[in-house]
Formats: C-alpha cells, structure tokens, sequence
C-alpha cells in the first residue's frame, strides 16, 4: 500500500509540474501580448508605455517569477522527496515583493502599509537566520 501511495504521489507531482509549466509558458506568451498591444494602442504619447502599463507588466513579470520558483519547488520535492523551506521563502519573498510592486498607495489605509512591512520585515529575518542555519551545517 506504502508503495502505491508513494507512485500515485509521485505520479500527481509531474503532473502538477507539467501544468506549471504550462501556465507559466501561457502567461509568459500572454505578457508578450499585453506588452505589444499596449506600446501599439495608437494613442499618443511621449514614452511607448505609461506608468500604469509598466506596473501591470512589473506585476505580471514578477508573477511569471513566482511560477519559475514554485516549478523549481516542485522539481526539487521530485528529486529530494522533500519541501526545502529556503525556496519557499524565497517565493513568500517574491511573492510579496510582487504586491508591493502593483500596490496603489493612496487607496490602502496606514495600517495595510505596516502590515506588508511586518510580513517583508519577517521574511527577511527569517529568510537571514535560516541562511545562516543552513551555512552552519555545511
């Protein structure tokens, strides 16, 4: 039973990593479309982008970003058989970078902006002792 469990775990992975795969290629080929479409809107303007353009297309890169690091993840759990908690914090980090990249700050109250400096504080601290962690060990 141990075995068949092992296989069909095994057997879901790739296939999560085929369909991550999938999804970051479609959204990498969809960005290429936004970015085209948008520098040849016909409207004119000085730049061929404007800021609200460049900070979807920031925003979607950086999730594209984020799909790379979870189909390492994922490729890493194939191999390994296990999670390594740096890649995941380092996707947590990108993660949030992400949002603080597409973030309109004059719709969020004061208290959303310490919040996501709290959590960017805590990942950094923890992402810095778990580097350190692991350095030791080695």
């Amino acid at each position: 039973m141990e075995k068949f469990l092992r296989k069909f775990e095994r057997y879901i992975v790739i296939v999560l990593l085929a369909m991550m795969g999938l999804v970051v290629f479609l959204s990498t080929l969809e960005l290429a479309v936004i970015i085209v479409e948008r520098m040849l809107d016909g409207t004119p303007k000085f730049f061929l982008l404007n800021i609200t353009d460049m900070l979807d297309i920031f925003g979607f890169f950086m999730m594209i970003l984020i799909g790379l690091e979870l189909i390492e993840t994922i490729k890493i759990y194939l191999v390994d058989e296990s999670i390594h908690v740096e890649i995941i914090c380092l996707v947590a980090i990108v993660a949030i970078t992400r949002k603080v990249i597409i973030l309109d700050l004059y719709k969020l109250p004061p208290i959303s902006l310490l919040g996501i400096a709290a959590i960017i504080l805590a990942l950094t601290v923890g992402y810095y002792f778990l580097k350190k962690a692991l350095n030791k060990e080695n």
